[in-house]
Formats: C-alpha cells, sequence, structure tokens
C-alpha cells in the first residue's frame, strides 16, 4: 500500500513553488556567483560578497534567504536583524572563515595593540565584532588606501588576498595565516599545460590565489570584476582561476567565449569546486522557504560589535 502510494505521489515543481513561496512570505533570494546555475536563475539578486551585503542592506523584503554560506547569511542579519534569515543548509560553512577562530584571533590581536583590523568579509561575526573595517575582494585596496600610512594594520583572515593588496599598495600588514581550500589547491602545472594547449586563452584569477599563480595571471580581480572583464576583453578564451560558479554568468554574458575552469589537485574533477557552496540545492532552497529554516541567530551583542565595521566598510566603498 506504501508502495502504491508512494509511485503515485505527484514530484513537486520546485521551480513554481519557490516562486509561490517568494511572494507569499515577501521574500527575496540572493545567491552568490559560486552557487549552480538554477539557483542563480531563481536568485532575485546574483553577486559577490559585497554586491550582496550592500542588497541585503537595500532589502525591503520580510525574509532574507541567502544562497551562499554560512558568514554570508550572518553578514545579512547584522545589517537586517529585524528580518528572518534563511540558509538553506546550515552546515555550507567556509574553510578561509573556519581558519580564523574567534579566540586565537583575540590573542592575535592583543599582540598588536596599536593595529587596525582589517578583515576580510570571509570571517565569522565573532571575528567581525573583533575588527574595525571590513573589507571585500573588491574594496580592500580601495579601503587600505584610505588609511593613513602611519597607521599600522592587521589583515585578516586570507594571508594570499593580505600579501596582494600589500604588493598593490606599498603598504606593510601583519597577515594572520588563514587561506580558502578552493583558491589555495589550483594545479599550477595543470594550469600551465592548458595555456599551452589553448595558445588564444588568458588566465584570470582571483586575489585569494597563491602568489606563483598569481604572477601567471592576465588579470587579477575580484569575482564581479573578472565577469566585467570577460564582457569588455578582446580574448575569445580564458582559463578562469576561481570556484567555477561563476563560469555560468559568464557564459550567459558572452556565450560566444569559451572559458575553461581552472583545475585542482583533484585528479577526479576537472576545475576546483567549493564543497560548502555545493551544498545548497533546489530542494533545499524549497524546504527551507516551507519551515523557515535554518535560521540564522546570533547574540545580539556579537551583532552590534559586527554591525560598526561592516558599516564602516559600506561608507568608505
Amino acid at each position: 500500500m506504501l508502495k502504491n502510494l508512494l509511485e503515485k505521489q505527484i514530484p513537486i515543481d520546485y521551480e513554481k513553488e519557490i516562486i509561490r513561496l517568494k511572494e507569499e512570505m515577501n521574500a527575496v533570494i540572493l545567491a552568490h556567483y559560486y552557487q549552480t546555475g538554477d539557483i542563480q536563475e531563481l536568485a532575485d539578486f546574483i553577486g559577490d560578497s559585497l554586491e550582496l551585503a550592500r542588497k541585503a542592506k537595500e532589502s525591503m523584503a520580510d525574509v532574507i534567504i541567502f544562497c551562499g554560506v554560512h558568514f554570508m547569511a550572518e553578514t545579512a542579519k547584522i545589517l537586517n536583524p529585524e528580518k528572518l534569515v534563511l540558509l538553506p543548509d546550515l552546515e555550507a560553512g567556509c574553510s578561509l572563515a573556519d581558519s580564523c577562530p574567534a579566540e586565537p584571533f583575540s590573542e592575535f590581536r592583543n599582540r598588536y595593540p596599536d593595529h587596525l583590523v582589517l578583515s576580510y568579509i570571509n570571517c565569522s561575526a565573532e571575528i567581525k565584532a573583533l575588527s574595525d573595517i571590513i573589507v571585500t575582494s573588491s574594496n580592500a585596496e580601495k579601503i587600505v588606501r584610505q588609511i593613513p600610512v602611519d597607521q599600522p594594520i592587521i589583515f585578516a583572515p586570507d594571508k594570499n588576498l593580505g600579501k596582494y593588496i600589500m604588493k598593490k599598495t606599498g603598504r606593510e600588514m601583519v597577515l594572520w595565516d588563514g587561506s580558502c581550500i578552493v583558491h589555495e589547491t589550483f594545479n599550477e602545472r595543470k594550469i600551465e599545460e592548458l595555456l599551452y594547449l589553448n595558445p588564444k586563452a588568458k588566465l584570470i584569477a582571483h586575489p585569494e590565489c597563491e602568489d606563483h599563480l598569481l604572477e601567471k595571471a592576465y588579470f587579477i580581480g575580484s569575482t564581479s570584476a573578472l565577469l566585467k572583464f570577460v564582457q569588455t576583453d578582446d580574448s575569445p578564451e580564458y582559463i578562469v582561476a576561481t570556484e567555477p560558479g561563476i563560469i555560468y554568468q559568464m557564459e550567459k554574458a558572452v556565450p560566444e567565449k569559451k572559458f575553461i575552469p581552472a583545475p585542482g589537485e583533484d585528479e577526479s574533477c576537472s576545475c576546483n569546486n567549493c564543497p560548502y557552496m555545493k551544498l545548497n540545492t533546489i530542494e533545499k532552497l524549497y524546504n527551507c522557504m516551507v519551515t523557515r529554516s535554518p535560521e540564522i541567530t546570533m547574540p545580539e551583542v556579537i551583532r552590534v560589535k559586527a554591525l560598526r565595521p561592516l558599516e564602516k566598510m559600506l561608507e568608505m566603498s
């Protein structure tokens, strides 16, 4: 009997139901470029961390559904304490955020009491609360250039982005030793082979990548900057050294061009997918809207402390 009932069960039209629920809930769906294409198609706004932080702050919706990773949804909650903020999968964390626990970082910061703390937005609410200014890969250089040259700086948690900004600005900074598993595991030898086999291709890379890879890149930029570059540059082919989810938007923007995901160390995959980003699925998005969970919460004292450096970032951007 149960088998017959299951066989007769009508499959859920997730796309149709998500659109219906979004209107019913007065919700907005924000999606990072690293999400799968089906989720990007359902999102109201797609962007990088800076763009999505701005959209979260500007939103008039009652519910924010963040298709990204945990620190991104936390950022939306910090900026919108009165709204319900949902994340389709609560396990969608971030290796970079995990590389900077609050207690050791607090001790690290205390060793440099005269330093201004700039923290990359890819960190937990607790780290934001210990920071003076939050930055993203889109605005870090601009913000650092606004800080007086005699003001010493701690940059956390991404050492690769920190090194890149030091080179761009000529500023010495104390770096926390953190990194992103996606951007630290590109296979240099395989990328060199791709460049040889595709002589018309340009290597473009996110500044979270390691030095040796950035030195080979024709263009370095944030996720949104990479997307803009391929739309204005005249090359017909690109090797893309960041999470391959961005290629979905690149192919939509300039379908006549060829995009090759830069390979990682994993022999079973020709690209470098973020395992955390890919935890979000259409089914989980639907379920979180039906159940209104998992909800993002945090102690108010942490939220208030984390809000100040975020607002400072938005002001200086």
